[in-house]
């Protein structure tokens, strides 16, 4: 089985590797369970059981012009991870999957389906700019991407993976072709409309009162030059709202340093969920 059926007829698609302790990955926009491949090979290796779920709308699954926002992708998770019947879990959400995790921690991490949630590049508390968050990032940031995405996303999709999510862009670092290479190629795997109502899903939503629920341990790792989640409001955010948050930054590093260092953010996964 490769697959479960939602309660509206959508089909996840998801891995599952090994066994252990399940680590269960949440990946970002508008990406797939692909882009964990460094975390799982390495997790399943150490042994863990490993999962991860291709959201609603992108990669493998169904590409669903309804329930593109985090309450569905939540339920979703809920769904799978009943399904799998997951217990003392650990789940690690990169960027608008670390939004994921928090709604989903929770909503339902209760009954020990949960036992500890990492944030990597996350998008928690909220990005968008209000009058109770002066400094997230303005609509009109937001309003580009979808007038991007709208008008040629497969240029979008190549310029945001050659430029700011890996720091490609930054003066004395290299280009990885095949990252940026791989990086399209999972975002066009998935549905345009769903990439188009996910960008308000993870700008708009605000996680404060998620992030106050948890009550299970939870590591905040973020790159202190992370042009996409902007770090000071984000983690430094997210942060003093966890009962039991544990942040740890890293110079220079940007926001895709899952991939780009994985060595570095693998052994401080490990060193967690182990302690």
């Amino acid at each position: 089985m490769d697959s479960i059926t939602t309660q509206d007829g959508t089909r996840i698609f998801f891995k599952d590797w090994g066994t252990g302790q399940p680590i269960v990955f949440h990946h970002g926009w508008p990406l797939s369970a692909d882009d964990w491949d460094a975390q799982m090979i390495f997790f399943a290796n150490a042994g863990y059981r490993v999962i991860a779920h291709d959201r609603r709308g992108h990669g493998r699954s169904t590409q669903t012009a309804t329930g593109n926002e985090m309450d569905t992708y939540a339920a979703d998770v809920a769904a799978l991870a009943q399904q799998l019947d997951l217990k003392g879990a650990v789940h690690i959400g990169h960027s608008t999957g670390g939004g994921e995790v928090a709604r989903y921690v929770a909503q339902y991490g209760g009954g020990g389906r949960v036992a500890k949630a990492v944030l990597v590049g996350a998008v928690p508390p909220i990005m968008l700019q209000t009058p109770a968050n002066p400094g997230g990032l303005p609509l009109a940031v937001f309003d580009g991407f979808r007038k991007a995405l709208a008008d040629n996303r497969a240029q979008f999709f190549r310029d945001v993976a050659a430029g700011p999510f890996y720091g490609f862009n930054r003066t004395g670092v290299a280009t990885i072709p095949g990252v940026v290479d791989n990086w399209w190629r999972q975002g066009m795997m998935g549905g345009a409309k769903a990439h188009y109502d996910c960008i308000k899903a993870f700008s708009e939503t605000d996680f404060t009162e998620d992030l106050k629920k948890i009550d299970v341990p939870v590591l905040v790792l973020h790159g202190e030059d992370d042009q996409i989640v902007p770090i000071a409001d984000s983690a430094h955010l997210a942060i003093k709202l966890l009962k039991h948050g544990t942040l740890k930054t890293y110079p220079g590093l940007p926001h895709g340093m899952a991939t780009t260092h994985a060595d570095v953010i693998n052994a401080d996964l490990l060193a967690f969920i182990s302690g």
